[in-house]
């Protein structure tokens, strides 16, 4: 195909088709271009959809699914990069085709990279001040959180020696700190064998992130044949964007983006909220003072499907736990309740509006891909899950199946 020739239906993943001018090769054959008026109903019904013969379904269908399975497992953790890789491209393409009406696509592909870190470096300059504040406040308080904890620990000591339980919890002249220095000594060797297990588990994560990072680049470069190789294994659409299966799929997985974002943003709000408020009431005195830090750890770990919520808890009733035991047990009340909330009231909704599927679905979705491939397939899930929903429904649209009974096929 010469330079001047530009095919309807292969623009990029996202953005404006260009307008179809000359005939194209003679080894790529023509896609039926968009009737007038094809955004009408009336005129967007007379695409007639595929069918799929009898036969079709009745041997290719289980091959098919038998295949998908073999080949997810043969793939192992690799798909979880692909499928990585794939989300990534899909989220910054609509970036990049910006970028690209004032740049080559290759400048505006690095920019689109370039920018994303930009904002995320932005909202850490933004949070620097009062997280490094708070985080100081908490290292100039660490030496009286220490002897707290060394003065609960012998007053539990005495405590259970006066009913009779001989417990060494502290012993003469050492501090609980020192008395786990000299434990942690005399394990020093297992300690060194799970520090090169957590070594090796950090180098594989590396490693694979950075192909990650490299599949995605590679994707949003050949984002354009990508797009049209699609187009030609899927079943035509109207030539409209409403009815084009890689826009289709790409607008999944940025309402995905949205609205975790969204759920991020009200459940880190929410427990910073009411940590300002125990410390202002005095249950938790140290809550106003960690409130900023502790609710965007809150946030950030809300990424994370099922361990997120726990991981987000931790550091607050730590710190509670050194101060104010009791006010833990309040952070501890206050945090299931958060969750509870979160489970039955912000995440079906939030997601419900953004992804479109039923909470049910979210939640197998996301035990399907934990069970699968761990937090990485949790993280995976619910994309795979949108892009999943946008090929079924466009499917449904335009491929009908054989019916089994005498007669001709619905169309």
């Amino acid at each position: 195909m010469s330079e001047t020739e530009v095919h309807p239906h292969e623009g990029e993943l996202q953005g404006e088709r260009p307008p179809p001018v000359e005939t194209p090769a003679p080894d790529e054959p023509r896609a039926p271009s968009a009737p007038a008026g094809a955004s009408d109903p009336r005129v967007r019904a007379l695409v007639a959809p595929v069918v799929v013969p009898r036969w079709v379904q009745l041997v290719l269908t289980p091959l098919a699914i038998v295949g998908l399975w073999v080949l997810a497992g043969a793939l192992g953790q690799l798909l979880v990069v692909v499928l990585g890789a794939a989300a990534i491209a899909l989220i910054l393409n609509p970036l990049a085709k910006a970028l690209q009406r004032a740049v080559p696509r290759g400048l505006a592909i690095a920019l689109s990279y370039v920018a994303i870190l930009l904002v995320f470096a932005g909202i850490g300059l933004l949070l620097s001040t009062p997280v490094s504040d708070q985080l100081s406040h908490f290292s100039n308080h660490l030496p009286q959180f220490v002897g707290r904890v060394n003065s609960d620990l012998l007053s539990v000591q005495k405590f259970l020696r006066r009913h009779g339980v001989s417990v060494q919890i502290a012993q003469q002249g050492h501090t609980a700190l020192q008395t786990l220095q000299k434990q942690l000594l005399q394990s020093s060797g297992s300690i060194l064998s799970f520090s090169r297990d957590v070594l090796g588990q950090l180098l594989t994560i590396s490693v694979d992130l950075i192909l990650t990072f490299v599949l995605s680049v590679y994707m949003l470069v050949y984002a354009r044949e990508i797009g049209a190789l699609t187009r030609r294994v899927m079943p035509s659409g109207d030539g409209t964007p409403a009815d084009d299966y890689p826009l289709l799929v790409q607008h999944a997985v940025s309402g995905y983006v949205r609205g975790q974002l969204l759920f991020s943003l009200i459940m880190g709000s929410s427990a910073g909220i009411l940590l300002e408020l125990m410390g202002v009431l005095g249950i938790f005195r140290d809550g106003s003072h960690y409130a900023v830090f502790f609710g965007l750890f809150y946030g950030l770990m809300e990424l994370i499907p099922y361990i997120g919520p726990i991981l987000g808890a931790v550091p607050p009733l730590v710190v509670a736990l050194a101060t104010q035991p009791i006010a833990a047990l309040w952070l501890l009340a206050v945090f299931v309740a958060l969750q509870q909330l979160e489970g039955h009231l912000i995440a079906p909704q939030v997601f419900r509006i953004s992804l479109r599927i039923n909470p049910i679905l979210v939640i197998l979705a996301l035990l399907l891909g934990y069970q699968a491939y761990g937090v990485p397939g949790a993280l995976l899930a619910l994309p795979v899950a949108t892009v999943l929903r946008a090929t079924v429904i466009y499917l449904r649209r335009h491929l009908v199946l054989e019916p089994w009974s005498a007669g001709q096929p619905h169309l």
